[in-house]
């Protein structure tokens, strides 16, 4: 079989394939996977023929009392890399892909897969009947090779009137680049996420920020909005190839009214100029919905994209016993993949 696979301990090789490749972005490196890691184990799946490669990033995780496992993704968007655009993969070299990746699989007893799809990477991806692509709504993403103007007829009228209010008001943004900096950014966002009643998995401190600003694989960026010498709200951005994430946003509880995201997106735009960036991927709403944040993302660009994930069972026996196992009389239907680890 035409396929190897490079585990985490294998930096150097972890960068050169993801650096061959024709699209990634800073969900696939080297340095996200390890810092992502937690109890999973991550490595890549690589098939490669007649000088070609289709590869996966995945962490691989144990399924609890058994001597099975299963893999994710990181979180945010990754799924496959090529060093052909997917648009130009042959239809036969995907296929081989498919069926050399299903029995890698069975191999090594992972019994299922979930991998989130990057919009920007993966509008034409198909796996086919190897497993199946499940739509999780739309993001946004704002084209930063017009000028600012030229996006800003693209903005929500009220948006525009906002933004000039916010300037005029003393608003200022700054990169932030210190160690308080940091800290500002890290209250501001676990404030946020109490706020919101979010999963404590998502609950990030100023260690992981810190460590995100570390990385050498991609360039990561803090931007603040102040006013009156107080931070009001903030955006992590990254930037890696053409594509600018903003990878993670809040606002202070006492400035929501003011909505200081407003301009910082804006200033966002510009920084992604300034670097040379062609993208800048705002995202979606929670859990892929065209919820209030969906809506508010909505009113910077016109440009939406598919949000997709690939789900695959490798051994449908193993998912049905352990499905089972959790719950002998299935009744909910509305369960996340894979359904044994939500019972």
């Amino acid at each position: 079989m035409p396929y190897f696979t490079v585990d985490i301990s294998e930096q150097e090789q972890w960068d050169q394939l993801i650096h061959a490749a024709h699209s990634y972005d800073f969900h696939h490196t080297w340095y996200y996977h390890q810092l992502s890691a937690g109890d999973s184990h991550p490595f890549i799946f690589v098939f490669e023929q007649a000088g070609h490669f289709v590869a996966v990033p995945l962490l691989k995780r144990n399924i609890e009392d058994t001597n099975y496992f299963d893999c994710t993704s990181v979180y945010g968007y990754a799924g496959p890399v090529s060093n052909l655009d997917f648009s130009d993969i042959p239809s036969s070299l995907m296929q081989q892909f498919l069926q050399t990746f299903l029995h890698f699989l069975k191999k090594e007893k992972i019994v299922s897969v979930f991998t989130r799809l990057h919009p920007l990477i993966h509008q034409h991806f198909r796996p086919g009947q190897t497993g199946g692509l499940y739509d999780n709504g739309k993001t946004v993403t704002i084209d930063l090779t017009l000028p600012v103007a030229e996006q800003r007829q693209q903005y929500r009228k009220a948006f525009r009137s906002k933004i000039n209010q916010l300037r005029n008001k003393g608003y200022k943004v700054r990169q932030g680049i210190y160690e308080e900096d940091i800290a500002s950014f890290a209250a501001i966002y676990l404030q946020n996420m109490q706020r919101l009643g979010a999963n404590a998995n998502y609950h990030f401190d100023k260690n992981y920020f810190r460590q995100l600003l570390q990385a050498t694989s991609f360039q990561s960026n803090i931007l603040l909005a102040s006013f009156e010498g107080r931070d009001t709200a903030g955006v992590f951005t990254t930037c890696c190839n053409n594509i600018m994430q903003l990878h993670l946003a809040a606002t202070h509880e006492d400035f929501i009214h003011d909505s200081p995201m407003r301009l910082l997106v804006e200033e966002a735009s510009i920084f992604g100029q300034s670097k040379r960036m062609q993208h800048l991927h705002l995202g979606g709403g929670v859990g892929g919905q065209q919820d209030s944040l969906f809506h508010f993302k909505a009113g910077f660009s016109e440009h939406f994209l598919d949000f997709k994930t690939w789900r695959l069972v490798a051994d449908t026996a193993t998912y049905k016993a352990l499905t089972l196992k959790k719950a002998p009389t299935m009744l909910r239907t509305d369960l996340p993949f894979p359904v044994y680890r939500f019972l």
